[in-house]
């Protein structure tokens, strides 16, 4: 099987892995609709007493909120994707059998986290989007090339997202639990992201710099992308440059981590 195949094939099995979890995912559906209505409501009462919060109408946020909860499971912003497994493995010594594949470690764990978060956007985002967008005013662009270029950044999302998360998995070579590593990632994951609040809204400095980091990737420029607020190409660019940078440092992470297996191993 060419190397390709093996990866669709690797996608393939991470989406019909988290597709037998149907019961969790309507628990997701539900979850993921009732949080959006909690800061659909949180947000309009901000924007009321100050409109135009961030750069945004009252719609755009309301539309931001939705996409939130469409892009939280997709992109595992708070985490609960391959990590914790891949830690398991690290910390039982199975990661040796994972070496031994004739794949390279990063590009399996990649496609199979593809094929998790395809699903997660189909089957637990999908539906809260839906329902917000039918119950409340939001800010939808009509153009095709719009929604292609959002699919993109969200792509690329993923990219980053998937890149953060291997090195907080490979730490545990040399931390031996991953827990406090990962739950650390998770609070970064929300906050830098802009999942609780839009990164235009943070003040000074501080915002000029959680809009720099890579966790920007995953919510807050996609987001600008479908409502008009960015440029897709400069937004493309960002992205690129953060997936490119984390991958390779995932490489180099892999590599030290590949040795000190062998070294232990004799």
């Amino acid at each position: 099987m060419g190397s390709g195949r093996l990866y669709a094939a690797v996608a393939a099995g991470g989406f019909r892995r988290y597709a037998t979890y149907r019961a969790a995912t309507a628990a997701g559906v539900f979850t993921n609709t009732v949080f959006g209505l909690v800061l659909v409501y949180t947000y309009l009462a901000l924007w009321d007493v100050k409109p135009h919060l961030g750069g945004y109408g009252q719609e755009q946020a309301v539309t931001y909120v939705w996409l939130g909860q469409a892009l939280l499971s997709t992109l595992a912003i708070g985490g609960g994707g391959f990590e914790t497994e891949l830690i398991d493995r690290i910390r039982t010594g199975d990661i040796a059998i994972d070496l031994n594949r004739p794949a390279d470690l990063q590009l399996w764990w990649l496609a199979a986290d593809f094929g998790r978060a395809l699903f997660q956007l189909l089957g637990r985002g999908v539906v809260p989007f839906a329902f917000g967008a039918l119950v409340f005013p939001v800010a939808l662009p009509g153009e095709w090339g719009t929604w292609a270029a959002f699919l993109v950044a969200v792509v690329l999302g993923m990219v980053v997202s998937f890149g953060i998360r291997y090195l907080i998995a490979l730490s545990a070579f040399w931390l031996m639990d991953g827990a406090g590593v990962t739950q650390m990632a998770m609070l970064l994951g929300f906050f830098c992201s802009g999942m609780m609040l839009p990164l235009n809204v943070f003040p000074g400095v501080l915002g000029e710099v959680v809009r720099l980091l890579p966790w920007s990737s995953m919510l807050q420029r996609p987001a600008d992308v479908l409502l008009g607020e960015a440029d897709p190409w400069s937004t493309f660019a960002f992205q690129a440059f953060w997936a490119v940078l984390l991958l390779g440092a995932g490489q180099l992470a892999q590599s030290a981590a590949t040795r000190r297996v062998v070294v232990q191993g004799g």
